[in-house]
């Protein structure tokens, strides 16, 4: 009974608390900002066009803010397309960010990108294969069959962890060596809008180390699960 009210507060620690220290964030910078020129979208797509980068498409979508490198095309929720807010233009530089590490090659990002199509067919795998786990003694006749399957399992289970922890590195470069000096050095920023850039970036940063620890922490909870 302990060890689950542990589990459950740490759960709660990892996935609840940096997601709403995150909204907070965002939230604490989405005012209108009448001093701004443009909204997420459009300075998107000035930025696009300004690193020669004009045969990258800019979309609203409702599936969250993100670069696809494979259709070329950076999509920002309506919030942040339509919005003139530090968030808006902060968050709309870090997808842009994504773009250019895509054009120069940035290797990480390649990387992630080929990790995150594996792991999205591994994890429905290795869901299939954990509860297949009694099945497979039962059948086999020996508890060998279930280590097996259940070492396959944990495995592509494990890749979900693996690709938020290269995400990380690749969503720092994005926010603090592209996106932030291009806003500094462009003077899109205000010398008093900057702390609040980093902010936004640094919230953003801490949802994948929180997603990393929680897939860490779904191992943990299938491990101790099969153990009892």
């Amino acid at each position: 009974m302990v060890r689950l009210i542990l589990l459950l507060i740490i759960v709660a620690l990892v996935a609840v608390g940096p997601q709403l220290w995150t909204r907070h964030v965002f939230a604490k910078y989405s005012a209108p900002r009448p001093d701004f020129s443009g909204t997420g979208g459009e300075l998107a797509r000035h930025l696009l066009n300004r690193f020669n980068l004009s045969h990258i498409a800019v979309e609203s979508t409702e599936t969250g803010d993100h670069y696809d490198p494979m259709s070329k095309t950076v999509r920002l929720t309506p919030a942040i397309f339509d919005g003139k807010s530090l968030t808006a233009i902060t968050i709309a530089a870090h997808e842009v960010g994504h773009a250019i590490q895509d054009h120069l090659g940035y290797q990480p990002l390649t990387e992630r990108t080929k990790l995150v199509r594996v792991a999205q067919k591994a994890e429905k795998i290795g869901a299939v294969l954990m509860m297949a786990i009694p099945i497979a003694g039962a059948v086999a006749h020996t508890p060998v069959a279930s280590v097996v399957v259940l070492m396959a399992g944990l495995a592509t289970m494990g890749i979900s962890t693996l690709v938020h922890l290269v995400t990380l590195p690749v969503e720092w470069d994005a926010s603090f060596r592209r996106a932030l000096p291009v806003l500094k050095q462009g003077n899109y920023l205000s010398p008093a809008d900057e702390h609040g850039a980093r902010s936004i970036l640094t919230a953003a940063a801490v949802t994948y180390l929180a997603a990393s620890l929680a897939s860490l922490v779904n191992l943990w909870r299938w491990i101790a699960f099969l153990r009892r």
